[in-house]
């Protein structure tokens, strides 16, 4: 039980990272469809490059929405408008007019029997043509029908019967009146009767057919559904395409009708079901060719479980972003800014770290995206220049040159492949460049999420570096304040670092950055240490080789609690607990021994606390430091002393196994022991002794 604790406690880490990377798997695959794929992929105008295609069902050829549009067009210009005679308007205008020329009457002739006998003819006359207009029918025509044509179609409706008739079958209320004054002008009445009657008819004609909405709406519904979709069948077995026929305008329609088919025939649950499987397998392959690299190129990557999850959380985080707008709104595909992932862990990694998790990030997103080559070669080359304008980012302003050249990518690799497939500008989609711009202005977002993956995961980035690596920053201007000549030991400590690194590989502005405050703890006692002493008085010569020893080692921890007072970061501070390792203070000890031969000296007094150097950058700044340090106390450099007092303080740290932490190999410490050479002649302006010609 002990032994098995022991090796889970041992294991703990690793388990947890390969947690990590199980869960992406299944996060990813849970964010796919689950419909059958069809993986046949054509551009209009462009040949099939696939063998020849034979129909394995039969299927309906579908009709365009350009040729649904037409026929529906069609319909509604063909379409013959459903009109309703309506007998109550007879009854009541008959009412209407009854009453009116009653009144009429009484108020202009009186009520008496000469009256009455000359009213019952008029009135009949009255009788006569409001019968006429309204047996014809008064139409009631609006919005577009006001000014259809008198010989136009229509069905009028009386009761369930529908007859086809004319508009100019029947009168409108213009027409009415002027057939009503010519009626009463041929009656021989007298002209103050016909006056009686023109009032009385004009104030009772009104509309009595009208449009049926109801009717026409449901005629023109049951039109159109009769509109077939399609137009002719595809047999099963009948070839489709030949591989390299060029995809005319036709065949564009057939094999759309084809996919549309083949996506529903195969789309069961067994189908679905399959599909799951093969979706996790293709993600678990990707995810896990992502380890392998890791694990044979960047191994401390591998290893630190936070770095892992920032990788992964990125992935996951862009897989999302596009299943969603595929999702929801496929036409904003171009808007999603993919780019942000090679920015985001270029910032905390390198180049080539950043250029394989965006090859993974876009190749899993392919999977979701229709033309999944187009996005994918756009995206890559898009990726790669943002990659290649963030190396040697030293400004954040530099994140605008980024943006740009990003939309401008995008717009020259988008125009180039909408000419290749179809040799038209008039085929190009003006407003994916709408997209475009967008998708390069929402990388900025990568700058506040930087932030955020920074302060939650610990890892440093460029950004942060070089807000650090400011010489006018509170802490380092107390430095200079305090501790000048340490100060100035840390710039010639910080160039050596950085010229190494940027010639064996790594992070040349983090270890610029350690070097600048790994010696912050000689702030406390800054007399105590050579470089800042400015006369001849020396004040370890009041002090025991113990003491003195003591408030030597002593800067290393003082470094600690300062750079945790002021907030430094704890990839800083690494610099600062390392870059003396477990080496001894040599001159002290050597001294004690001296003055005490017969005495057992205690070593672990004069030996630094460590840690030893744990990565490349810390290797370097140690081995810088004491390079530095040591050649500041030469009488007369020459490239002969110079290259003796390198090598030995090199190899003596080697033979105290101070790197054996750090992924340095020889090869490397050979390349810093010449950078250092070279650096180091220059700095005491020392010329190469070349041999002479003989």
């Amino acid at each position: 039980m002990k032994k098995l604790f022991n090796w889970f406690q041992e294991n703990f880490a690793a388990m947890v990272r390969l947690s990590l990377f199980a869960i992406s798997i299944v996060l990813i695959v849970w964010l796919f469809p689950r419909q059958t794929g069809f993986y046949w992929e054509f551009s209009q105008a462009r040949p099939w490059m696939y063998d020849d295609l034979i129909a394995p069902f039969n299927f309906a050829i579908q009709k365009s929405s350009e040729e649904l549009a037409r026929e529906r067009e069609e319909i509604l210009k063909d379409f013959t408008p459903f009109f309703r005679k309506d007998p109550a308007v007879y009854d009541s205008q008959f009412q209407l007019m009854n009453t009116r020329f009653e009144l009429a009457w009484s108020e202009k002739f009186g009520d008496n029997d000469i009256s009455n006998t000359q009213k019952a003819r008029v009135k009949n006359v009255a009788i006569n043509i409001f019968d006429s207009i309204y047996k014809r029918g008064v139409i009631f025509l609006e919005g577009e029908m006001t000014d259809a044509p008198a010989q136009m179609n229509i069905l009028l409706l009386d009761g369930p019967v529908a007859q086809t008739r004319q508009v100019g079958d029947f009168f409108n209320i213009r027409e009415g009146f002027q057939f009503a004054g010519k009626m009463i002008d041929q009656s021989q009445l007298e002209a103050d009767k016909r006056s009686l009657l023109r009032n009385v008819l004009e104030n009772s004609i009104t509309h009595s057919v009208f449009w049926d909405g109801e009717t026409n709406s449901k005629a023109i519904a049951s039109a159109m559904e009769r509109i077939s979709p399609t137009r002719g069948m595809v047999q099963q077995g009948e070839k489709i395409i030949s591989k390299g026929e060029l995809i005319t305008a036709e065949k564009m329609k057939i094999l759309e009708s084809f996919r549309t088919e083949y996506t529903r025939q195969l789309g069961g649950a067994s189908a679905n079901y399959l599909v799951f499987w093969g979706q996790f397998l293709l993600v678990s392959i990707s995810i896990v060719v992502l380890s392998l690299f890791l694990w044979v190129f960047r191994r401390d990557v591998f290893t630190n479980t936070r770095k892992i999850m920032v990788i992964l959380l990125c992935i996951f985080l862009m897989v999302f972003l596009t299943s969603q707008v595929v999702k929801y709104n496929i036409n904003l595909l171009y808007l999603i800014p993919v780019c942000i992932v090679p920015i985001i862990i270029r910032s905390f990694f390198d180049n080539r770290l950043a250029l394989y998790v965006h090859i993974t990030s876009i190749i899993l997103i392919g999977f979701l995206v229709p033309k999944s080559f187009e996005f994918i070669f756009l995206q890559f080359i898009a990726g790669i220049i943002a990659i290649l304008s963030m190396a040697g980012l030293r400004r954040r302003s530099q994140l605008f040159t980024t943006v740009s050249l990003i939309f401008l990518t995008y717009a020259a690799v988008f125009t180039g492949l909408t000419l290749a497939q179809t040799g038209s500008f008039a085929q190009i989609e003006t407003v994916n460049y709408i997209y475009f711009a967008g998708s390069a202005m929402l990388t900025l977002f990568s700058y506040p999420l930087i932030y955020i993956f920074e302060r939650t995961s610990g890892l440093p980035t460029d950004f942060s570096l070089l807000e650090l690596a400011d010489t006018n920053s509170p802490l380092l201007r107390e430095l200079n304040l305090t501790a000048p000549g340490t100060f100035q030991h840390s710039l010639q400590v910080a160039n050596l670092s950085e010229e190494a690194i940027n010639i064996i590989g790594g992070n040349s502005l983090m270890v610029r950055t350690g070097a600048l405050y790994h010696d912050i703890g000689k702030m406390e006692q800054p007399q105590y240490f050579i470089e800042n002493q400015n006369s001849e008085i020396n004040p370890h010569d009041e002090l025991s080789y113990t003491e003195s020893a003591e408030i030597i080692i002593g800067h290393v921890i003082k470094g600690i609690e300062k750079a945790r007072k002021h907030n430094l970061p704890e990839y800083i501070i690494d610099f600062i607990r390392t870059h003396h390792g477990t080496t001894t203070t040599r001159y002290f000890y050597a001294m004690e021994q001296k003055e005490n031969p017969d005495k057992e000296i205690n070593k672990d007094v004069f030996t630094y606390k460590g840690p030893k150097p744990f990565s490349k950058e810390t290797a370097v700044l140690m081995m810088a430091d004491s390079v530095e340090a040591a050649s500041r106390s030469m009488k007369n450099p020459d490239e002969e002393s110079i290259n003796k007092l390198v090598d030995n303080i090199i190899n003596t740290q080697i033979e105290e196994q101070q790197f054996d932490n750090a992924n340095i190999t020889f090869k490397d410490i050979n390349i810093i022991k010449r950078v250092f050479k070279n650096r180091l002649m220059h700095i005491y302006h020392i010329r190469i002794a070349y041999p002479s010609s003989n």
